[in-house]
């Protein structure tokens, strides 16, 4: 017989189910084969979830939790113990492990443990691909003033707001706070002002970009909006997918022009510094994009960055900079609602700093003892991620500190991966162990940070914890910005708790926390509000 295209036609059309079914049993069969074979099998924890989660796995039940995203990790972790066998996508073993050898073995061993496909994958959709730049003290030294005039600022703009209320003014303060330390990276980052305090149409349009990436579609939201993020999930495990755009994702792709389109303006403007020879000047700029691009330049052709790698380091500058100090921020202010008298302590002693300059030095803020144990106890209570995972690039041995029991009662001191194995590091679970913090790891308590009883507790923390918490995780991927964030932490609670009062503005029980990339507030019951803390602001008597 001889084809001729139309023939050909045809046959693709009249096969084409054939071949696609075939195709998904194939993929359905290999799934299973590595299921039932994985090394981690036996490993005991919860049932696989059912329908509509049972492809996604069980990272999609941690939000419907009725309080809070971690319930979830704090159920399983009591139920089946520091080692857990969770499901992925797709039916892949992901390991849960709160073991601290085994922690300090995923960290440390970065030539075999790589962040997870589905980290990268949803990292690079959002930011694109990108690198972390260094930071020094005296850098530090030179940002606290952008700290301290744009609290300032952010104090003015409450003020009108209370002003114009009677008195007593109803804010959301993620929202606040997040204008602020957009504005804080856009001038330590770039040497630019987003002018976000300022309702500023481009702050506005940088700030709803990043909304996009950063948010998940409410239960009743329309269906393809939530298909679409199923299906962002499927493209993890099967990369031919990607080349499908995800049903909705048109938001996404527009919010993505937009980053791109600010950041080759902030590039273009670099560089123009730079081919200016500012520093012969002697006022080279110090934001740390000015700082990539005249590393860049210096290096020989061959090695440089394009401008399109370097541009793609403004959305993670801005997001690293930004959006998680703003969260822990706001959590701080919350637990401040929470409780009056820690709010009050907190206040009488900042109240009593004298300092010469127009703003405290980082030194000076450091003196602050009260200060620096809150600080850490937010950073320990409310961590802004929850968990991370690790993804094995070889086969490889986890060593365990303490041996487990799988389901058939083999007691086991190590845990055999392979290739592609996914372990899942619990930070909140880490930082509610009761071994490392004692039997109140559940209770919010800044006095455990203070110096005079705080050594026991100390040489219980794990050596891989990086300034004691697992927040900025440890090893070679650890947080390299985690002083610029607490610095700059610690001098917006400066201001704000001096000048002014707080308390919720809706019952206790009406909060919740919601996970995308970061744990958000969210008010229970609305669909629109996560992101959302809404606290009313007055003026200290």
């Amino acid at each position: 017989m001889q084809y001729t295209p139309n023939t050909v036609l045809d046959v693709l059309v009249r096969d084409s189910p054939k071949v696609v079914g075939a195709f998904f049993v194939f993929l359905a069969i290999r799934l299973a084969y590595r299921s039932l074979t994985s090394p981690t099998r036996n490993i005991p924890g919860p049932p696989q979830p059912g329908l509509p989660n049972w492809l996604v796995g069980h990272r999609a039940l941690l939000n419907e939790e009725e309080r809070t995203v971690t319930d979830g990790l704090d159920k399983w972790t009591s139920q089946y113990g520091h080692v857990v066998r969770l499901r992925g996508l797709a039916w892949r073993d992901r390991i849960m492990t709160t073991d601290v050898r085994a922690l300090q073995h995923l960290l440390g061993r970065d030539d075999i443990w790589h962040r997870s496909d589905e980290t990268r994958w949803s990292i690079s959709r959002a930011l694109g691909d990108s690198i972390l730049t260094v930071e020094d003290h005296k850098h530090r030294q030179q940002l606290m003033p952008f700290f301290a005039d744009l609290s300032e600022k952010l104090k003015d703009r409450w003020d009108h707001a209370i002003a114009a209320n009677g008195g007593e003014a109803e804010l959301n303060i993620l929202n606040e706070l997040s204008r602020m330390t957009l504005d804080v990276i856009g001038k330590a980052g770039f040497g630019y002002d987003f002018g976000a305090l300022d309702d500023d149409a481009e702050s506005s349009e940088l700030a709803r970009a990043f909304a996009k990436f950063f948010s998940v579609p409410p239960k009743s939201a329309p269906f393809i909006e939530r298909f679409g993020r199923k299906w962002q999930d499927l493209q993890v495990v099967f990369p031919l997918l990607r080349w499908i755009p995800a049903p909705g994702s048109g938001q996404e792709q527009a919010a993505r022009a937009t980053m791109e389109r600010i950041g080759r303006g902030l590039l273009a403007e670099a560089k123009a510094n730079a081919a200016a020879n500012e520093i012969k000047s002697g006022t080279e700029a110090r934001d740390l994009l000015s700082v990539l691009v005249r590393a860049n330049l210096a290096e020989s052709q061959r090695d440089r960055l394009t401008d399109e790698e370097v541009m793609g380091q403004v959305p993670t500058f801005v997001f690293a900079g930004h959006e998680t100090t703003a969260t822990s921020t706001t959590w701080a202010i919350y637990q401040l609602t929470l409780d009056l008298g820690i709010q009050s302590r907190l206040r009488e002693e900042l109240q009593t700093l004298t300092f010469d300059g127009a703003e405290p030095t980082m030194d000076e803020l450091n003196t602050l003892q009260y200060l620096d144990m809150f600080t850490k106890e937010v950073l320990r209570f409310y961590s802004p991620v929850p968990w991370v995972t690790r993804q094995a690039v070889r086969d490889d041995v986890v060593p365990l500190a303490k041996p487990f029991i799988d389901i058939h009662g083999n007691v086991c001191s190590e845990i055999r991966a392979r290739k592609g194995q996914e372990f899942m590091l619990p930070i909140h679970s880490m930082h509610r162990s009761k071994e490392i913090w004692g039997e109140d790891a559940d209770v919010f308590k800044p006095e455990r940070w203070a110096p005079e009883s705080s050594a026991a507790m100390l040489k219980n923390i794990p050596a891989i914890f990086l300034s004691h918490v697992f927040t900025f995780l440890g090893g070679s991927h650890a947080c390299i910005g985690w002083r610029f964030s607490v610095v700059e932490m610690k001098a917006i609670l400066f201001t704000l708790v001096r000048t002014f009062e707080f308390r919720l503005a809706v019952k206790e029980e009406d909060i919740q926390s919601h996970h995308v990339a970061v744990i958000r507030p969210a008010l229970k019951g609305d669909a629109k509000a996560v992101g959302n803390l809404p606290v009313l602001v007055k003026r200290v008597a």
